[in-house]
C-alpha cells in the first residue's frame, strides 16, 4: 500500500537533490569535515558522510560507542546533580551595546549583547556538576553500548544514524563508514555479521581512560 507521506518526501528528496547540489569528493563522497587535528592514535568519537545511491542523497550520522557511553555519562551526571537555580544569566541581566548610525549619526542600533556572570548559587551547582561529571569519568558507569542503526525519511536525503566501532581519522577511514552504512541499506551484510559479539562497557571505557592522554580525544574540524 503507498504511503502518500513517503511518497512526499520522496519527491522533496529528488527535487532538493537536484537544486542543491552536494560537493562529493573523487571518490563520490560528501565529507563535510577535515582531519588535520587528528594522529594516528586519536581516539574518535563522531562523523559525518554522505553519498549517493539510487539517485538519493544517502547522509550517515555517525558515532562511536565510546561517544555514547561519554553521552549517557553527562546525562546521569546532570540527573544526579539535580535541579539548580535556574539562573538565566546567558539572557537576563545582560548590557546592550549600540553603535550610531545614518548620516546624522543620531540614530543608534542594537550591535552587542554582553551576558552578565551567573550567580553564585549557579556557579555552584556548576562546579558541583563537573565534579560529578570527572568522578563518574574517573570510575566509569554501568552500561552496555552495542552497535546498532537505523534510518529515516527526511524531506532532503534519507538519514543513516549508526553506532559502529570504527576509527575515523582521516577521509579514508571515513569511506569505511559511507562504505558499511551502503552494505547495510542494500542487506548485503549486518552489523552483527561485521562486528561479531561487540560491546562496549565500563571495562572499555576505564582501559581507554588509562592509556590514552587527553590530547588524543579529539573531533574532526569543520571544513572552511
Amino acid at each position: 500500500m503507498r504511503n502518500p507521506h513517503y511518497e512526499y518526501l520522496g519527491r522533496r528528496m529528488r527535487e532538493y537533490h537536484r537544486m542543491q547540489q552536494w560537493r562529493l569528493s573523487d571518490g563520490g563522497l560528501f565529507i563535510p569535515h577535515a582531519y588535520w587535528n587528528m594522529g594516528p592514535e586519536s581516539l574518535s568519537y563522531w562523523d559525518d558522510v554522505g553519498f549517493i545511491l539510487n539517485g538519493r542523497r544517502i547522509i550517515v550520522w555517525w558515532h562511536h560507542p565510546r561517544h555514547i557511553y561519554g553521552e549517557a555519562i553527562s546525562s546521569m551526571a546532570w540527573d544526579e546533580a539535580g535541579d539548580g537555580p535556574r539562573d538565566d544569566w546567558l539572557f537576563e541581566g545582560g548590557t546592550k551595546g549600540y553603535k550610531m548610525v545614518g548620516k546624522s549619526s543620531k540614530r543608534k542600533k542594537l550591535s552587542s549583547f554582553t551576558s552578565r556572570a551567573p550567580s553564585e548559587a549557579q556557579t555552584q551547582h556548576y562546579a558541583k556538576l563537573q565534579k560529578i561529571e570527572e568522578r563518574l569519568t574517573r570510575d566509569g558507569i554501568d552500561l552496555e553500548v552495542r552497535p546498532s542503526w537505523k534510518w529515516e525519511r527526511l524531506s532532503w536525503a534519507m538519514g543513516v544514524s549508526l553506532v559502529a566501532p570504527f576509527e575515523v581519522r582521516n577521509e579514508k577511514e571515513l569511506a569505511e563508514v559511507a562504505h558499511l552504512a551502503r552494505e547495510l541499506i542494500l542487506q548485503k551484510t549486518t552489523l552483527t555479521q561485521e562486528f561479531p559479539d561487540f560491546v562496549y562497557d565500563k571495562a572499555s571505557w576505564l582501559r581507554e581512560r588509562a592509556v590514552l592522554a587527553p590530547a588524543h580525544h579529539t573531533a574532526p574540524e569543520v571544513k572552511a
